[in-house]
């Protein structure tokens, strides 16, 4: 598989009081044209900075994102980005929506028009092109989400939590079309969630971030086939696999928490005996 994207020692700090937050720590990893990439990782360890870092909205404090050798420092035209909030333009139709990115890009009017029916036609939602966000459900807001993704031809497309803001059967019902159009169309995919199964269900590789600061703890591969039955004996034993990787960061998150609690309580009893 061909190298088409490298995390190299991404860090991501903030301002904090006196000093600094560190958010994410030295993550590195390749990404390969076509593969199916899932980052998970304890609540706070950073999994959407880092997405949003390798979509280019946001910089790191040291290292870089490399899309085929050039290193990314904006909001890239080959990299599109699914977000959980749906994020689409009340003011718009859904026809409107699916057009934006194609709009900015200065595609003309009549042929912006085909591709966004096309893609419309592709998530299942022909028929609604003239309605507006505040009319569809959430599954068929982020299906508008989808297609806007993919109507701009990138070769990457990042998932920010995509199927957690929906109710599971229709989240369950999207995955499977996902799945589906990362096989026809042997785009990149990289998703950030928390749900075990999804990631396992969608991965061909899973990137376990650690408790914040995030840095990279493991990277599981899922050699599974695919359609992926969560009943499998292999699925299982990964799944177990990957909760204890999480159980672990967890159990040393509440540990080092309650040592720096005992630090700051030793300071305040030393300055009462000066």
């Amino acid at each position: 598989m061909m190298k088409q994207m490298e995390v190299a020692s991404v860090t991501k700090t903030y301002p904090h009081s006196n000093e600094h937050l560190v958010a994410l720590k030295d993550i590195t990893f390749n990404v390969h044209q076509g593969e199916f990439i899932c980052i998970i990782g304890p609540s706070g360890c950073g999994k959407s900075t880092l997405l949003k870092i390798i979509a280019g909205l946001d910089k790191p404090s040291s290292g870089e994102i490399r899309f085929e050798g050039a290193v990314v420092t904006k909001p890239h035209p080959k990299i599109s980005m699914v977000f959980q909030s749906f994020a689409l333009f009340p003011w718009r139709t859904i026809l409107q929506n699916v057009e934006y990115g194609l709009e900015i890009r200065g595609v003309p009017k009549q042929q912006r028009r085909k591709i966004a029916k096309e893609f419309i036609d592709l998530v299942g939602l022909t028929g609604y092109e003239n309605l507006y966000p505040k009319q569809l459900s959430g599954g068929m807001k982020q299906r508008v989400g989808f297609a806007r993704a993919l109507a701009i031809d990138p070769e990457i497309i990042l998932m920010d939590e995509a199927f957690s803001a929906i109710d599971e059967f229709t989240a369950e019902t999207l995955r499977e079309e996902v799945a589906e159009i990362h096989g026809e169309t042997e785009k990149t995919f990289l998703l950030v969630t928390h749900n075990l199964p999804e990631a396992i269900e969608l991965a061909d590789r899973i990137v376990v971030l650690s408790a914040r600061p995030g840095r990279v703890k493991s990277v599981v591969e899922v050699s599974l086939k695919r359609p992926r039955d969560k009943t499998d004996s292999e699925f299982v034993h990964i799944h177990k696999g990957l909760f204890d990787l999480l159980k672990e960061e967890l159990e040393n998150s509440i540990i080092r928490h309650k040592i720096r609690e005992l630090k700051e309580f030793q300071k305040l009893h030393d300055m009462e005996l000066k």
